[in-house]
C-alpha cells in the first residue's frame, strides 16, 4: 500500500471494487472481520469504509448486518434517467473539447473492444473504460464527479445488460456511432447517440428483471 494513502481510503476502494466487479452482489452480507482478513487491514479502517459506503446508500442494514443494497424498480428508472442526461452531456462536451490524443484513445478502445464480443464479462469492463474516457474527454470535473456517483450506483445491479444475448455486438455498433459523432465535433449527434445507447441498455435491463421475476 502506498505510504501516502490512508488505510480507510484504500479499504473503501477495495470494497467498492469488489461490489463493482460482482464479488459482492446485492444482498451479500459484509462482515467487518472477514473483510479485514481478506484485504489485510485492521478492523478500524474497514469499519470506517463500511460506514462511508452505508452513508452513500451502497450498503443497507438488515437487522444488525450490513448488506449490499439493491435497487427497486423506481430507483432503477430514476438512475437511468439521470445517467442518460449526464452521459449525453458528457458526449456533447467531448465533441467540443476532446483533444486529438483523446480521440485517438477512444478510437483505439473501440477497435480493441471488437475482439471481446464473445466475452460479456470482458466487454462489460471495456464498456466502463469506454464511458469513463468520454467522461474525461468532456473536460468538466464536476460532471465527471457526478457520473462517478451514478456509475457507483450501477454497481448495485446484479448483472450487466451487456450479458444479454446479442447485446455485445449491438453495444459495439452503438459505440461506433458515438465515437464518429465525437470525432466529427457534432455535439447534438453525440448527445443523441449516447442517450440512445443508454435507453437501449435500460430496455434490456427491464427485460432481464422481468425474466428474473418470472423465473422466480
Amino acid at each position: 500500500m502506498p505510504q501516502h494513502e490512508q488505510p480507510q481510503k484504500v479499504a473503501y476502494e477495495l470494497i467498492l471494487e469488489a461490489i463493482d466487479t460482482g464479488t459482492y452482489k446485492p444482498g451479500s452480507r459484509l462482515v467487518e472481520s472477514e473483510l479485514a482478513e481478506r484485504f489485510g487491514f485492521s478492523r478500524t479502517p474497514v469499519r470506517e469504509a463500511l460506514q462511508r459506503l452505508e452513508t452513500q446508500s451502497l450498503l443497507t442494514r438488515d437487522g444488525r448486518s450490513l448488506i449490499v443494497a439493491s435497487l427497486d424498480h423506481g430507483q432503477l428508472s430514476e438512475l437511468y434517467v439521470v445517467r442518460g442526461a449526464l452521459e449525453g452531456l458528457a458526449a456533447r462536451l467531448a465533441a467540443r473539447h476532446a483533444t486529438p490524443e483523446e480521440l485517438a484513445v477512444l478510437r483505439d478502445m473501440l477497435e480493441a473492444d471488437r475482439k471481446l464480443v464473445d466475452d460479456p464479462d470482458a466487454m462489460s469492463r471495456a464498456n466502463r473504460r469506454f464511458h469513463k474516457q468520454i467522461h474525461l474527454a468532456s473536460h468538466n470535473r464536476f460532471l465527471v464527479q457526478q457520473l462517478d456517483l451514478v456509475h457507483r450506483s450501477m454497481a448495485l445491479l446484479a448483472s450487466t445488460s451487456i450479458a444479454a444475448e446479442g447485446r455485445t455486438k449491438d453495444t459495439m455498433e452503438e459505440h461506433e456511432v458515438i465515437v464518429r459523432a465525437i470525432e466529427a465535433g457534432d455535439g447534438d449527434a453525440a448527445d443523441a447517440a449516447l442517450r440512445e445507447h443508454i435507453s437501449k441498455a435500460y430496455i434490456i435491463r427491464l427485460r432481464l428483471d422481468a425474466e428474473a421475476v418470472q423465473a422466480g
